[in-house]
């Protein structure tokens, strides 16, 4: 029988450390990279071209959310950018808020810090000169409180340093100036790693609605006489499945096959017109064909999925994969096993590519 699309996560992603949960994590994505590791309250990992990002995580009890996000490119020329993020209710977002480390105020003159509001997110973007400051004294630190009006959140620096340390060693930093936490006095910092370039291919004009409803139902019925339990088939599932023209008569069909709580797991295939016995499933990152919460946009030829590892889709995994006229090339990936509050634009990406 099909498994059911709820929550999952890989042991070999998440360890003891790591909330059980989330669909199949894409394997090829995370073998370009290092897999995140958790260092005490933090969490760190690097992506294909090196790009290494470090988060602190909020505690599961945690009101407010707050959090910090250091990311930083590979090379001589990369260099580090910190973020605090503060999520709350307010009726007026924060134009300042008042940082402090273990009581002390940072910086040391007290000065409020300028924040960005969106919605209930309010943005903290450190200055070179801060983040800085705030990195060595993550040293010795334990704890940052961060207070906009009417609201306080923390943010444990346990593993702040061992995460970073961990990011230097990935980048080849190391004894060198530019290190973040073990400086010394090499400038020799390795090159980074080349970023892929997929040239994506617009599909030709959509189907429409009537034919490729024909398209996916003659592909269903086929996979249902060589294998009845390949596919569930309900009628609310079937409602969902879809079918987009690829050009020289080939149809990318996506047979939505298991539903969960919150995601909708939908199996891919190309096949040419009218001939479901030829169909062919897609081979996606992890060796499967299948995707979650997916969506493809013929007019830039991408196909987008996003995991959840819960309602709110404050964990999980997301990604994609661009058609180039003969195959879906892998573009981007990221995730976050912890759910603990984190927006999924902060969340580690451990595979980009640029577009041609």
């Amino acid at each position: 029988m099909r498994r059911n699309a709820g929550n999952r996560l890989p042991d070999s992603l998440r360890g003891a450390a790591l909330v059980a949960g989330l669909a199949t994590i894409p394997a090829l994505a995370l073998a370009a990279a290092p897999e995140p590791k958790t260092f005490r309250d933090w969490m760190a990992g690097c992506d294909n071209v090196k790009t290494c990002t470090a988060l602190s995580l909020p505690a599961e009890t945690a009101d407010p959310i707050a959090y910090l996000r250091l990311e930083r490119p590979a090379g001589p020329a990369g260099t580090a950018s910190l973020v605090l993020r503060l999520r709350g209710e307010w009726k007026t977002p924060p134009r300042t808020v008042q940082i402090k480390l273990d009581g002390a105020d940072f910086p040391a003159n007290g000065k409020p810090l300028p924040v960005t509001a969106d919605a209930d997110l309010a943005k903290l973007t450190f200055s070179p000169d801060d983040m800085a400051a705030l990195i060595e004294a993550a040293r010795k630190a334990t704890k940052l409180t961060v207070t906009a009006p009417g609201l306080t959140g923390s943010i444990s620096l346990a593993g702040s340093v061992a995460a970073m340390l961990w990011i230097d060693e990935q980048q080849g930093r190391l004894g060198t100036t530019s290190a973040l936490v073990r400086k010394g006095t090499s400038t020799a910092v390795p090159a980074a790693p080349a970023l892929p370039v997929i040239a994506a291919v617009p599909a030709p004009p959509m189907l429409d609605m009537k034919a490729g409803k024909q398209q996916a139902a003659s592909l269903r019925a086929e996979l249902k006489k060589k294998d009845p339990d390949s596919c569930e088939d309900d009628t609310a599932l079937v409602e969902q499945d879809e079918a987009w023209a690829l050009g020289n008569k080939r149809v990318l069909v996506a047979l939505a096959c298991s539903r969960g709580a919150y995601n909708l797991s939908s199996s891919f295939f190309i096949m040419p017109e009218n001939e479901p016995a030829k169909a062919a499933p897609l081979s996606f990152a992890d060796g499967g064909n299948d995707l979650t919460n997916a969506s493809f946009d013929p007019r830039t030829g991408h196909i987008a999925f996003f995991d959840k590892g819960r309602g709110i889709g404050d964990c999980g995994a997301a990604g994609g994969y661009a058609w180039t006229g003969n195959a879906f090339v892998q573009t981007e990936f990221s995730m976050m096993g912890e759910c603990r509050g984190i927006s999924p634009e902060d969340w580690i990406t451990l595979y980009r590519s640029k577009g041609k």
